[in-house]
């Protein structure tokens, strides 16, 4: 393989990476300069291989982090499909007037290869959403979680078209298939003895290359679709996410080369950039579609916009589907590249507008919340607190310790808070007060009610982002009780400490009760200052 290929691939990403933005333009770019220097996709073959491989694999990692429950919540199914028809039905006229204005790469397109290109242009990025939610920490809000789900499906759907692309009938044994869900404990005991290093990996590679990929495609299915349900069959182990994080390099690495290849198809005229800026153009009729549909379902007006911008770009997976098209000779190569161009330029736009959502939002709030429907949606609902003396953020093992012993020692009403709803049910059966909500989500402090009696916070959450981030929530909710945290690190106390926490607790000195313990000492104490005074 071209040595160059790697140097420049290497630097484009990196280019493109110091501005912010996802590296994969900087790919598409690089793609394209191999083509100027003379490189092309069909001198590479293992470049094309490599490039399904990363698709395989793609598609294996939404299957390990499918939660098929979440799928099936109307927002999310019925949003996603309600989008996907309402946006062909937008695209497809829109293209036809282009077509008959005389932009040449839409003349005489037939109604068909339309629907092909609005099926492609109605995806959004699952690569950028996650992206916008990681570097926000909203990944577990509400909005964030509407928003995977939206693009869970959508990628079903792409999913869907790439198994029907495929042509051919699958042969009878594909009905053998059915036996996968009954080897699922087999495949579990096997998962639970690969251990944690390269066996996991190498575990992961032959469920969705083997398993998944090979057998779907020995009996005439789509080696995609073999991953995905591989990856679903997984979703359920405990060891999903790490197996899920030991690949991600892999499917990342070769997801290089699946849009290096695109870039070597061949350059774009300026007529295709300039039809892929009228496209970007378009962009805003998906954001109030989204914003429709999801109001519709009743959810916020603020979790409906912030998920519509999460939402507002166009998608790798549009590009899987215009690269099969191409490849079937149902679309011209061309708007393989037109797509590309389209999809960066989408990016490109969609940084500074999730950069900017919040601002957005304050400034039309009155308008959009006109467009709110009653009653809301119930994980959406403002949290009611009661008049708790002590709110306890993060009811696993330590928060549920925590309430415990507080409520055998203290004549005082108690709230905790858990994201989890089959935690939240556990508890409330275990006559605990606990509602659902997550710390670590703006949306859970926008939705929360004051409570004049609060005198303490116990931070139990696990992670120390979550507690850091409750505090300056606190912080600019005026809270003027104490706050105590618990630790795993003694440079996390110092944070905390710096953050404005009054107590920090390390985890590893003792578990619920002790904290408790501690934080009752300082009760007493505060109890006595107050006495004297």
């Amino acid at each position: 393989m071209e040595p160059a290929i790697f140097i420049i691939t290497l630097l484009c990403g990196m280019l493109v990476s110091r501005v912010g933005l996802p590296p994969l333009i900087g790919y598409l770019a690089a793609g394209f300069l191999l083509f100027i220097f003379g490189i092309q996709d069909e001198s590479i073959p293992l470049l094309q291989a490599l490039a399904d491989l990363g698709v395989t694999l793609l598609l294996f990692a939404i299957g390990l982090k499918l939660d098929v429950k979440s799928l099936l919540k109307a927002e999310v199914w019925a949003g996603s499909s309600l989008h996907l028809l309402g946006s062909m039905l937008f695209f497809v006229p829109i293209l036809k007037v282009l077509g008959l204005i005389g932009l040449d790469r839409l003349v005489g397109l037939e109604l068909n290869q339309l629907l092909l290109i609005s099926f492609a242009l109605s995806f959004s990025s699952t690569v950028f959403a996650v992206k916008v939610l990681d570097e926000t920490g909203d990944s577990q809000a509400l909005y964030g979680r509407v928003a995977i789900g939206i693009l869970i499906m959508q990628d079903i759907f792409a999913v869907l078209f790439l198994t029907i692309s495929k042509g051919d009938f699958p042969s009878i044994y594909a009905l053998g298939l059915f036996i996968l869900p009954l080897l699922r404990p087999l495949i579990y005991k096997v998962f639970d003895r690969v251990g944690h290093g390269e066996m996991l990996v190498l575990f992961g590679l032959s469920m969705a290359l083997v398993m998944g990929a090979w057998l779907f495609d020995a009996v005439g299915l789509k080696p995609d679709l073999g991953a995905l349900i591989m990856g679903i069959l997984l979703a359920g182990h405990a060891k999903s996410s790490e197996l899920a994080k030991s690949i991600y390099y892999f499917k990342e690495l070769f997801l290089v080369a699946f849009f290096l290849t695109i870039g070597l198809n061949g350059l774009p005229t300026i007529a295709d950039v300039g039809l892929a800026g009228l496209l970007v153009l378009l962009i805003p009729f998906k954001i109030i579609l989204f914003f429709k549909l999801l109001t519709l379902f009743k959810l916020r007006a603020r979790t409906a916009i912030f998920a519509s911008f999460n939402l507002a770009n166009y998608s790798e997976f549009g590009l899987i589907v215009a690269a099969v098209a191409a490849h079937k000779g149902w679309l011209p190569p061309e708007w393989l590249i037109i797509i590309a161009v389209a999809l960066s330029i989408s990016f490109l736009v969609a940084a500074p507008l999730n950069a900017s959502v919040n601002r957005i939002y304050q400034r039309f709030n009155a308008q959009l919340m006109s467009k709110e429907r009653s009653p809301l949606h119930p994980e959406d609902r403002p949290i009611n607190m009661g008049t708790p003396r002590f709110l306890i953020l993060g009811m696993g093992r330590i928060g549920c310790g925590a309430y415990d012993e507080l409520n055998s020692k203290y004549d005082a009403e108690i709230l905790g808070i858990e994201h989890k709803q089959d935690l939240v049910d556990f508890h409330l059966n275990e006559g605990r007060n606990v509602v659902q909500g997550d710390a670590s989500d703006t949306d859970f402090w926008e939705k929360l009610e004051r409570a004049p009696g609060l005198e303490m916070v116990l931070l139990a959450m696990p992670h120390h982002v979550g507690n850091l981030f409750a505090v300056e929530q606190l912080k600019r909710l005026k809270y003027k009780g104490r706050i105590s945290a618990i630790v795993k690190f003694n440079e996390d106390a110092e944070a905390l400490k710096e953050a404005g926490v009054d107590a920090v607790y390390n985890v590893y000195q003792a578990a619920g009760a002790g904290f408790v313990d501690h934080v009752v000492k300082e009760l007493i104490e505060v109890d006595q200052t107050t006495a004297k005074q």
